[in-house]
């Protein structure tokens, strides 16, 4: 049996690995011969797929800010919340919506999944059709290990329709669990490469890496997908995009602008030309509000009544100290500004007008979608409903599912 031990040269090699082989993480991807085929994992096609996201907000009163006192919480209104968030992406796959997406976020009513693989394995029991999309885990402050074997645990619960995200997560994620925002690249990279040995590595391997040491990694239940499922991380800042790029792995924009979108979505193609490949339109995400109503006018007096008209404070900018934390640690990258005003605050019609949210009439949004289409590329939509009333959420669901998945799936 073959024995290879490749040390990362920032460590000594006194530590020697359970494992039969020791992976060094610097070795890139593209130049790693366990790289996927890309054009098999992502076949090219031109029609575009709808996921329903839902971040399980809490339903009742919140105090503003990050973090918020547990003392806010209601049982009651944290169950009801959470079973209606259930039941709302139990809908969207019985109207057709390609995904359902759930994803990670800590210590406020924004979003009731710390841990959202515990909500994809409920949802593997309700979700029959639809991909499972997690996206998804903040990798840089958990247990790499840990990851790979949850997200292999649900694509073996699912048959193969886990979409596998893998995430650097707002600033303030890092207060969490007291992980230095300044490492956070760095630790996303080196725990990607190790992710992805872990779900193809036939044979127990050690790790000895800046971040990460494993004497032996050994993931039971291997992934169902081959090589495995398919890979996305945010990609909004030019080094986050380049990392996506040669790393091979989909780009997922979320909370910014149609022009800041479709900037970034440029750079990520010009990147992976450089590197001799070339995304599917599958690889491109663009996450955004949306309401729909029979008319513009309902529509709008919906996100009125809700109190989501007004400009809303997101976790980015909830903490003044996380913020400026994360500013100065180099979080946000070289073009800092640019990326914290991408999240600023704002009302309704700019929203709109920035391409944040769809909101109106089936035939308002569908002219909407052609922007981000045309203007981003970006082949799926990743939806959240933006009106907390419950009915008028589920009619949005309905509406889209009814009137508007048919022509995205046609066009």
């Amino acid at each position: 049996m073959r024995d290879r031990t490749d040390h990362a040269p920032s460590l000594s090699s006194a530590a020697a690995p359970i494992g039969k082989k020791h992976t060094n993480w610097l070795v890139r991807p593209h130049q790693d011969p366990m790289l996927p085929d890309v054009a098999r994992q992502f076949p090219r096609q031109d029609s575009m797929k709808a996921a329903l996201f839902n971040p399980i907000r809490y339903s009742g009163p919140s105090p503003a800010g990050w973090p918020v006192a547990p003392s806010a919480y209601d049982l009651e209104i944290g169950r009801r919340s959470m079973l209606g968030g259930l039941e709302n992406l139990q809908l969207g796959d019985e109207l057709g919506f390609d995904w359902v997406t759930v994803a990670e976020h800590h210590y406020a009513g924004f979003s009731l999944t710390p841990n959202p693989m515990v909500l994809a394995g409920a949802l593997t029991q309700l979700v029959k059709r639809a991909k499972i999309a997690l996206l998804g885990p903040t990798v840089p402050i958990l247990n790499p290990v840990r990851v790979a074997e949850e997200y292999a645990m649900l694509d073996n619960l699912t048959g193969g329709r886990v979409v596998a995200g893998l995430l650097r997560g707002t600033p303030n994620e890092y207060v969490t669990y007291n992980i230095n925002p300044a490492e956070s690249r760095d630790r996303f990279e080196e725990a990607l490469a190790l992710i992805r040995r872990a779900w193809t590595e036939p044979e127990p391997f050690g790790w000895q890496g800046r971040f990460y040491q494993y004497r032996s990694v050994a993931v039971w239940p291997r992934v169902v997908q081959s090589p495995y499922p398919a890979l996305y991380m945010s990609g909004s800042s030019p080094e986050s995009g380049a990392m996506a790029a040669r790393n091979h792995v989909g780009l997922g924009l979320a909370f910014t602008t149609v022009p800041l979108a479709s900037q970034a979505a440029r750079f990520y193609r010009e990147e992976a030309d450089k590197l001799g490949w070339r995304p599917s339109i599958d690889q491109v995400l663009y996450r955004m509000g949306f309401h729909v109503a029979e008319t513009d006018e309902q529509a709008m007096a919906d996100l009125v009544e809700s109190g989501a008209a007004k400009p809303h404070v997101g976790l980015t900018m909830a903490n003044k100290a996380v913020l400026a934390g994360a500013m100065s640690s180099g979080y946000f990258g070289k073009a800092a500004e640019e990326q914290k005003e991408r999240v600023a605050p704002r009302d309704a019609a700019e929203r709109i007008e920035q391409g944040q949210i769809l909101l109106g009439s089936p035939e308002t949004i569908w002219k909407q979608i052609c922007r981000v289409r045309d203007q981003v590329g970006a082949g799926i939509l990743d939806l959240f409903p933006i009106v907390p009333i419950a009915d008028r959420t589920r009619r949005s669901i309905e509406l889209f599912g009814g009137r508007l998945l048919p022509r995205l799936h046609e066009n």
